[in-house]
């Protein structure tokens, strides 16, 4: 059973992990360093706990206490038990779902490893902004691709909004980094992957006629908000491909884009 320990100074040092989680450039490079990342909720903090990602401590206020017993109780980690306000003041913002949890990372696979096994793979160029990063993977889970490759430059899928937004999605679909962008999208070609890029461009073929549910093995490629894939990307792919677009709009949101290939992608998919 984990320890209930009621904290009422900000700076008590056992709360370390869970302060400034405002700051974004100090947490994405703190977390990635101290092997740890923030799950926020309920239902996000289950979600990680049945992915196998040990808790390292939870922060709660009086009111989830109860709520998360069964958690609590289950746990050796130490649960601190704080007033909304104390929170606010060590993490930098009003809780709203007043339930924190400090998870350890695991180590990541490979690509290789995950492209053995997977048939329908989701490749990320700079993928900055962690609201796209955590719908891309929520999407990706719910449609049924298998993993996911991110560029060195893309977000970290464990960031803590990346991960409340997937709703925990994140755990759900392996991914991987590949080091060297882009010249590592060969291995995935080597593999056995078509290499897809999704593009505005008119040169593209709609996904209706690439087909690509009757591929055997795709890689769908996609780029960054507003910049989209890299001319270099472009150039390493096989096909690009297209959502055909109606009433004057160009091109959609890269999370809801991605929602509308990954059905493209997956439907109709292969019996494993």
């Amino acid at each position: 059973m984990a320890d209930l320990i009621t904290v009422d100074d900000p700076d008590d040092p056992r709360l370390s992990d869970y302060t400034g989680l405002t700051d974004v450039e100090l947490r994405r490079k703190r977390e990635p360093a101290e092997g740890l990342f923030i799950a926020e909720g309920e239902k996000v903090i289950r979600r990680a706990k049945e992915a196998g990602y040990e808790m390292r401590s939870m922060l709660l206020s009086a009111k989830w206490i109860d709520v998360m017993r069964d958690v609590i109780d289950e746990l050796p980690a130490p649960v601190y038990a704080v007033t909304p306000e104390l929170a606010e003041r060590v993490t930098g913002y009003h809780v709203h779902r007043g339930a924190l949890a400090s998870m350890q990372r695991k180590p990541l696979p490979t690509a290789g490893e995950l492209l053995r096994s997977a048939r329908r793979v989701v490749v990320m160029e700079a993928v900055n902004d962690h609201t796209n990063i955590g719908a891309i993977f929520r999407s990706a889970a719910a449609l049924g691709m298998d993993a996911v490759l991110l560029s060195p430059d893309s977000a970290d899928p464990l960031y803590r909004r990346s991960v409340k937004v997937s709703m925990g999605a994140v755990f759900s679909v392996p991914y991987a980094r590949l080091e060297s962008w882009p010249r590592d999208l060969d291995s995935v070609r080597d593999a056995g992957f078509t290499l897809l890029a999704l593009t505005p461009d008119e040169k593209a073929s709609s996904l209706d006629q690439a087909a690509p549910h009757r591929m055997e093995r795709v890689a769908l490629m996609l780029g960054a908000e507003g910049d989209g894939l890299s001319t270099q990307a472009l150039v390493a792919a096989d096909e690009w491909v297209r959502i055909p677009m109606s009433h004057g709009v160009d091109s959609l949101n890269v999370g809801a884009a991605a929602a509308v290939a990954f059905y493209a992608v997956a439907t109709g998919r292969p019996e494993s």
